[in-house]
């Protein structure tokens, strides 16, 4: 049993997992030969998913550190995934030693490994928690431990709402975070598309997952950014959000929309 009270019995790996599947296409170790195979469907339905992936976490990093370079210090990742160096927490506190990072996801494979890697750090915490209920995440007692709700929080949702079906109500769950953020708060969000290619031979490998994968086009995906001010660029595809590198080969293919935004009174 975990510190989080899940026993073994509660991971399927009967199933390919969004987290797993995603480790694999990094290249990391941390999956089974379920979430493999999955990751190799999805690589020969959508030829990009690995640079896809991969210009995917490093918008991330890119974001960390524009939000920590803008005085953020405490961060709540929602969907975090399997630990990949550098992690989250890794990138901010290499600017700010005192950042905060509260890693959130629904896998317990994800939040044992999180617990091993995070156990001697006092400013960083992951717990067991569902983005589709945020009520319970924003008052998760670990959550609440770390994470100070009257100061600017940087709220990131990378690759986690594509995850929620429409009948899952994502903007409803935006909604919910962010109006518990206060002022001077940052949304940093990425989110799959198929507005560069049909990519329905993609949702259905998902469709054998734990979660489905639900495609949304520019406009959908900019109205979860509804009560913050979008930075500029404003919401692009992942490598050509504020890039600090000459884009990879094939950018133009990569199906997943990012954009940073804060909030304003």
């Amino acid at each position: 049993m975990t510190k989080d009270g899940f026993e073994a019995v509660d991971i399927d790996t009967s199933r390919p997992h969004p987290a797993r599947i995603y480790d694999y296409l990094l290249g990391g170790k941390d999956h089974y030969a379920v979430d493999q195979r999955a990751g190799d469907e999805l690589a020969a339905a959508a030829p990009e998913a690995r640079i896809g992936v991969r210009a995917n976490r490093a918008f991330l990093r890119r974001a960390v550190r524009y939000v920590v370079a803008d005085g953020v210090r405490q961060i709540l990742d929602i969907g975090t995934g399997l630990p990949t160096s550098p992690n989250v927490h890794e990138v901010a506190q290499a600017l700010a030693p005192d950042v905060r990072v509260a890693y959130v996801d629904n896998d317990p494979i994800v939040a044992a490994h999180g617990n091993a890697l995070l156990s001697r750090s006092g400013t960083t915490r992951i717990v067991l928690g569902d983005l589709r209920d945020p009520g319970s995440v924003l008052d998760h007692p670990d959550v609440r431990r770390l994470i100070d709700f009257g100061r600017p929080v940087a709220l990131l949702l990378v690759a986690v709402l594509h995850f929620l079906a429409d009948a899952d109500r994502p903007a409803e769950v935006v909604g919910t975070l962010r109006d518990a953020l206060p002022e001077g708060s940052y949304l940093v969000l990425s989110h799959a598309t198929g507005d560069f290619a049909d990519r329905s031979a993609a949702q259905a490998v998902y469709a054998k997952a734990t979660a489905s994968l639900n495609l949304r086009g520019h406009a959908e995906v900019e109205r979860f950014f509804d009560g913050f001010e979008l930075v500029e660029p404003g919401l692009a595809q992942v490598p050509f959000w504020r890039p600090d590198a000459p884009p990879p080969p094939r950018s133009e293919e990569i199906g997943f929309y990012a954009g940073v935004a804060r909030k304003t009174a």
